[in-house]
């Protein structure tokens, strides 16, 4: 699996889980708080798309997953 892949499944991942836990018309509602973290992951794909920098592709990095177009 490529670091590109593996970027798209985490952010995927933690948008939805912030959207649940921070619409109040979700079963798993904690607070309207968790909706900030949603806009950090959307702002950082954001960024990435400009910069072609990843914090999270780095970090793959170095345990050795390499390839996608997020790589610097």
């Amino acid at each position: 699996m490529t670091a590109e892949r593996i970027v798209h499944i985490v952010a995927g991942f933690f948008i939805l889980l912030s959207l649940s836990l921070g619409v109040e018309g979700s079963p798993l509602f904690v607070s309207k708080y968790f909706l900030w973290f949603t806009a950090f992951v959307g702002l950082n794909l954001f960024q990435s798309g400009f910069t072609n920098f990843c914090p999270l592709t780095s970090i793959l990095g170095k345990f050795g997953i390499k390839g996608g177009s997020c790589e610097r």
